[in-house]
């Protein structure tokens, strides 16, 4: 089943920070070692919000390097990243300026712009994509008569453009592609009636490849700067980061919801076909390609973002929190004291979070938080309260049974989090792993090489031999969730009218 000399480097790149992963099959387990983590900082410029791209390949090469000094020669390599965001080439093969943040304002009424051109009922039916102002789709739409995008050759998503770096070979990973909502969840092609309704010339994307396909091998000058053997060939895996997080959900053949927590909690279901229907638009879902044809049925939220904000506005005001003592103060706090719309676009934007919770509750009648703990404990009962709601939806629509929850990424580590999420959800929660991402990369190549088999049921079974699982079985009163699911609801119908 196993060969311990396979070593296998994950590039799991976030959007707060990147982390290179060795990982190996020793004895029916996936034993995983960090080799390297880096920052992952957006940087501002004459009004724009960039990614620092080039920091971020930085981190790559110097991940690889270490990867191979701890964990020996690397047997290939697998990258995974955030989704929406590109680079542009010229006909030279070099980017035109630094990739633009999600985050930034350009997409600002381009929602407008979009429907005006692709009605959204049949932007849905073909694209099966939440509305949601990252999308791709809305940033080409605010870059067109651009001089960047009109000088541009190649498109490449973030992921694909880090391996077009690394190995020369320019090509569209699906599971990334299936974020730009420009892609058909149905058969996973280019939708051409988007591209042409919204102006889009669709020779800008490479061809399209999916998980396990090769996507070239290591130039020499990567090799002579990572110290590296050759040849090391580069894995197509799930190369959205949620992609390959859910591909590391260690569940069992019970009917399973996972929450993909971190920056954003992405909460949903498995399937194996979209669900394009009129209410599915309605209720706000999208449908994303995953690992081996599944579907991600699935809504986006804002996650963590509002807890990181936070510790960097009370950082900046000169009042640091260390995150620990922070938990264990919310925790003893009573809950849904006050509670807001963890999904609201005011939420989307940097700076001043506390400032703007607060604001939230005042405007909707519900008590102010008051320090910190309160804050962040209005930020997890709000967070709790969404992914109840998101789950209730995600069964209903999808006629999916789901007796279990499974949260991965960064929030299994926060056990508040858990133990509310069960509680609102009514359902028992398993927790782990952290590095979901990153194991479900490492699987992805370890099958291409051999090193393991079977499909996904075979390679989560793989997994839970290798974790520990922490489980959180659901108290408290079902009756109070229920209420203060209505008062955001209701908030939100307010917020909507107004």
């Amino acid at each position: 089943m196993s060969r311990s000399s396979s070593v296998f480097a994950a590039v799991d790149l976030g959007a707060s920070s990147g982390r290179v992963i060795a990982g190996r099959p020793v004895d029916g387990r996936i034993v995983l070692e960090e080799a390297h983590r880096f920052a992952n900082r957006p940087v501002r410029t004459r009004g724009t919000l960039h990614w620092d791209i080039l920091g971020l390949y930085r981190g790559v090469l110097d991940g690889l390097r270490a990867a191979g000094a701890k964990a020996g020669p690397l047997t290939s390599v697998g990258i995974d990243s955030w989704g929406v965001d590109y680079g542009l080439l010229d006909a030279d093969g070099v980017l035109l300026g630094n990739p633009v943040h999600y985050r930034d304002s350009r997409t600002d009424g381009m929602d407008a712009e979009i429907e005006r051109a692709l009605p959204a009922r049949e932007l849905y039916g073909l694209t099966g994509l939440q509305r949601i102002a990252i999308n791709t789709l809305y940033q080409l739409t605010a870059a067109r008569g651009t001089h960047q995008l009109e000088t541009a050759r190649r498109l490449l998503l973030t992921p694909d453009l880090i391996s077009y770096w690394l190995t020369g070979v320019e090509g569209t990973e699906l599971t990334i592609a299936s974020t730009t909502q420009l892609v058909d969840p149905r058969d996973g092609t280019w939708s051409r009636p988007v591209a042409e309704a919204l102006g889009i010339d669709m020779s800008l994307f490479a061809p399209m490849r999916r998980p396990g396909d090769p996507a070239g091998t290591l130039l020499p000058e990567v090799l002579e700067e990572t110290g590296l053997d050759g040849p090391v060939p580069v894995t197509a895996v799930g190369a959205h980061d949620t992609a390959s997080a859910v591909a590391g959900v260690p569940a069992g053949r019970e009917g399973f919801a996972y929450i993909c927590t971190g920056t954003w909690s992405l909460a949903g279901v498995e399937l194996d076909a979209p669900v394009l229907s009129e209410e599915s638009r309605l209720a706000n879902f999208t449908n994303e390609l995953g690992v081996d044809g599944t579907v991600r049925y699935l809504r986006n939220l804002m996650g963590l973002w509002l807890l990181q904000e936070c510790l960097r506005a009370w950082e900046a005001q000169g009042d640091p929190q260390e995150l620990g003592p922070l938990l264990e103060r919310a925790g003893k706090l009573p809950g849904l004291r006050s509670v807001v719309d963890a999904g609201a676009p005011e939420f989307l934007a940097p700076g001043g979070m506390p400032d703007r919770i607060a604001a939230a509750c005042r405007r909707t009648g519900q008590p102010e938080p008051r320090d910190p703990a309160e804050t962040t404990r209005c930020v997890l009962d709000s967070l709790a309260l969404a992914h109840r709601s998101v789950l209730a939806d995600a069964a209903r629509l999808s006629g999916r049974e789901v007796h279990t929850v499974h949260v991965v990424g960064g929030g299994a580590r926060n056990a508040l989090l858990c133990r509310l999420t069960a509680d609102a959800c009514g359902l028992p929660v398993v927790a782990g792993p952290a590095e979901a991402a990153a194991y479900g990369n490492v699987l992805v190549q370890a099958r291409t090489a051999g090193a393991v088999s079977g499909g996904l049921p075979e390679l989560r079974a793989l997994l839970r031999d290798s974790l520990e699982l922490r489980h959180y079985e659901p108290t408290g009163d079902q009756a109070s969730w229920a209420r203060a699911a209505a008062r955001v609801h209701e908030h939100g119908k307010e917020a909507a009218c107004a």
